[in-house]
């Protein structure tokens, strides 16, 4: 594990356990984070980067959603001030891998908008609904930079009891703002390109599945569901990283079980009938 710069006050940490992503903004002998790690080892690393190595004091966590595995931080570093949507409960208690003992309180959080001074950057915090409901976007135009959490995961996106309606929403709304570096809830840092990318696979997977529904059921759908390639998804002149696949095979899991584009294929036969 190591820092990788974005910027002369702005860091990038990938960690070892589901390559999960904290950004950590400067200010002076202080730190603002975004996310935080998905293990306690992870999380330890990371303090010893900045606490040790820097002489940084960690003061402000900023949560992109309350799942277990971006939030490992909050108890490694319990004098942070947390800060999180206000539906960040609901995340943490619907979420598949819940790790309880990760779980603190936040001390700020917010409906639809909030902004942060740090140091030379103004960070814009954007409730931005997608992979969870209590999503946030954090927006840094001095560092020409988004964090988008959950909402891609590097150029696929995870669908697992999510809306891919909402979810090509928040990408959407990402595009917007037309920052040109995008940091995702997992992997690290990308291009602009990555945002298309990962909508480009959402409705791939979509038209993929809604056309596999429609001509199968039983075991049929099953086998047909789970041999769909993630080449068959991916944007032109995309090659997938062993992360990207092995999360596209979730989903595959997760669209059977969760019976997801189920909504999509009722829909397409009733436009067909009318």
């Amino acid at each position: 594990m190591h820092l990788q710069p974005l910027g002369p006050d702005v860091l990038l940490c990938v960690g070892e356990d589901y390559q999960s992503v904290a950004t950590v903004f400067l200010d002076g002998n202080d730190a603002l984070l975004v996310d935080s790690m998905g293990s306690a080892a992870d999380a330890d690393r990371l303090r010893a980067l900045i606490c040790e190595e820097l002489g940084k004091a960690v003061r402000v966590i900023v949560s992109t959603h309350f799942m277990s595995d971006h939030i490992a931080g909050l108890a490694t570093f319990p004098d942070a001030m947390v800060i999180a949507h206000r539906n960040y409960r609901h995340t943490f208690l619907s979420q598949n891998r819940r790790v309880d003992g990760f779980y603190r309180e936040p001390q700020v959080v917010f409906d639809s908008a909030m902004r942060i001074r740090w140091g030379r950057h103004a960070l814009g915090l954007l409730h931005n609904p997608g992979r969870t409901i209590d999503h946030i976007s954090v927006d840094v135009p001095s560092a020409d930079l988004a964090c988008v959490g959950d909402n891609i995961v590097g150029n696929i996106v995870y669908l697992s009891n999510s809306d891919p309606v909402q979810m090509r929403a928040a990408i959407d709304r990402v595009k917007q703002v037309g920052r040109g570096t995008v940091v995702g809830g997992h992997m690290g840092r990308f291009g602009a390109a990555v945002l298309d990318n990962a909508l480009h696979y959402l409705d791939r997977i979509c038209r993929n599945v809604v056309a596999i529904r429609a001509q199968a059921e039983g075991e049929s759908l099953r086998s047909r569901l789970a041999a769909i390639r993630i080449e068959d998804c991916l944007a032109p002149g995309v090659e997938a990283s062993a992360f990207e696949r092995e999360w596209h095979l979730r989903n595959l899991e997760a669209i059977e079980a969760q019976g997801i584009f189920g909504l999509d294929t009722y829909l397409a036969r009733s436009a067909d009938v009318a």
